[in-house]
């Protein structure tokens, strides 16, 4: 099987083309950083009746996740590099729907990407208790789950301690992402996330997205202006709109290219 790792800062996976057998048994093997690829997991990426293209993920754990906003520019550098399309606007279908993509292009090859992430829904505050400490979670939803918490401060946060215990709390049955914010200023936010399947990941685009949604919500950030998400694998520029949609924008990064069997 010929495969691409990419990353969308350091939120990397491995991209394949058409859907491979057994898709996820690999993704659990193929994931592996000492005996595998090594990786987040596995996204599959293929033609669409509805769209340009359809990406379909599946984490590290071999669970489907609805949708992955830095794999999805890493999907649109890789249709576009690799000469599936010419087009620099294109639809991509996902479990969470389908999302159009805007790509910047620099001497042939994609740079960044904005992607119009759709609506985002940002519950009521709730309070749940993590492993006897008590955490304060808005719910959002972007195609898919996520809570986020304002902290203090998340370089003192232990993630590893509380980031499963929110994952796996009674509240979200499906499981959830889940995503620790500090905000710097009205216009920034530094965040880092446990995700859903993975666990802690350098980047998540939807979580950032999430925690731009919820820092509106709470009076934090302001609607219609840009907000700078610092993740550990760098920055995601989000915009939230008036009507709770969102505009995410960031690079998209090929690794290098293989073939396993």
């Amino acid at each position: 099987m010929r495969f691409t790792k990419m990353h969308g800062l350091g939120n990397d996976y491995i991209y394949v083309f058409g859907m491979p057998d057994n898709v996820e048994s690999m993704a659990v093997k193929l994931s592996d950083r000492h005996f595998g690829i090594g990786a987040d997991g596995i996204i599959v990426i293929d033609r669409a009746l509805d769209a340009d293209f359809s990406m379909r993920i599946f984490n590290a754990d071999g669970s489907e996740a609805k949708m992955c906003g830095n794999g999805i520019r890493c999907v649109g550098k890789y249709v576009y590099d690799k000469g599936y399309t010419s087009k620099t606007c294109l639809t991509v279908d996902t479990l969470s729907g389908i999302k159009t993509l805007l790509l910047t292009v620099d001497n042939g090859s994609v740079t960044l990407v904005q992607v119009d992430m759709g609506l985002t829904e940002v519950g009521e505050l709730t309070e749940l208790d993590a492993g006897g400490v008590t955490v304060a979670v808005y719910p959002v939803s972007v195609g898919n789950p996520h809570a986020v918490t304002f902290v203090d401060s998340v370089e003192d946060l232990d993630l590893w301690a509380v980031g499963p215990q929110v994952e796996n709390h009674p509240r979200f049955p499906d499981r959830v992402n889940a995503e620790f914010v500090q905000v710097i200023d009205e216009h920034t936010l530094r965040m880092r996330v446990w995700e859903r399947g993975s666990g802690i990941t350098m980047a998540c685009g939807t979580g950032a997205t999430a925690s731009a949604a919820a820092a509106v919500k709470a009076g934090y950030c302001v609607a219609n202006i840009p907000i700078t998400v610092r993740l550990d694998g760098g920055e995601l520029q989000i915009v939230i709109k008036d009507d709770g949609s969102a505009l995410m924008t960031g690079p998209a990064t090929m690794v290098f290219e293989g073939e396993t069997v």
